[in-house]
């Protein structure tokens, strides 16, 4: 790839610019003022280096089985939050979340180490269709894993529901405890994902776009670990 174009910036600015976007995922005209360039110049260094950022820490992203073998896999959903996006209708939108948005899924350890992160999927579909259509049932098909509710039929192990018309018995209770305890690990690595702010405010570019920027914060995230 020709970087000469890049000379206004420098290809080491144009990088943290990236880096700055994924980060606080601020509009382009105030990244542009913060940067001393044009907000043109922002849009060209993204749509040119984001591809290339991801391909350069593709390596860092290990392998999930490799990485949870003899672990415990604990397995959540969550929504990255989208623009409303008139062209798509009603696909984006979750009624979970009463919000627009991409579905992730996430795999973590018992201490809250990140596993993986799947492919998106529309907001609209429930966390465990995005199960089913992620790698995880294969990557993890000889680990102990564990879910909640949404994940009931899956093979997870998941809380019991309540009974139609009676209370949950106290075995059920005590069981319930025990794995939505275990489970906070999964949601603490979601929240440090989050870290990463294009994940948890609303993003505004292109929704064919997003993959790319979902695996390039997944990467981030496994390089930021020491993977």
């Amino acid at each position: 790839m020709a970087l000469g174009w890049m000379w206004a910036l420098g290809l080491y600015k144009s990088v943290v610019l990236v880096l700055f976007l994924l980060r606080r995922n601020p509009v382009q005209a105030a990244a542009a003022e913060m940067f001393g360039v044009s907000q043109a110049t922002v849009s060209r260094r993204w749509t040119a280096l984001l591809p290339v950022v991801e391909k350069v820490l593709a390596r860092h992203v290990p392998d999930p089985g490799e990485a949870s073998s003899g672990r415990v896999v604990l397995i959540d959903g969550t929504l990255i939050p989208t623009w409303d996006w008139a062209s798509e209708g009603t696909t984006m939108f979750s009624g979970k979340h009463r919000d627009t948005g991409f579905n992730l899924q996430a795999a973590a350890t018992l201490t809250g180490g990140l596993l993986a992160v799947s492919a998106p999927v529309p907001g609209s579909r429930h966390d465990m269709h995005a199960w089913r259509r992620s790698h995880f049932p294969e990557a993890f098909a000889e680990r102990e894993g564990m879910g909640d509710l949404g994940y009931v039929g899956s093979g997870l192990l998941t809380p019991r529901r309540k009974p139609p018309g009676q209370e949950r018995s106290t075995g059920d209770k005590v069981a319930n405890h025990a794995i939505n305890a275990h489970r906070a690990a999964v949601e603490r690595a979601i929240a440090h994902l989050k870290d990463w702010k294009i994940f948890a405010t609303r993003y505004r570019g292109p929704l064919t776009r997003f993959p790319l920027v979902a695996k390039t914060v997944t990467a981030l995230a496994f390089y930021k670990k020491g993977w």
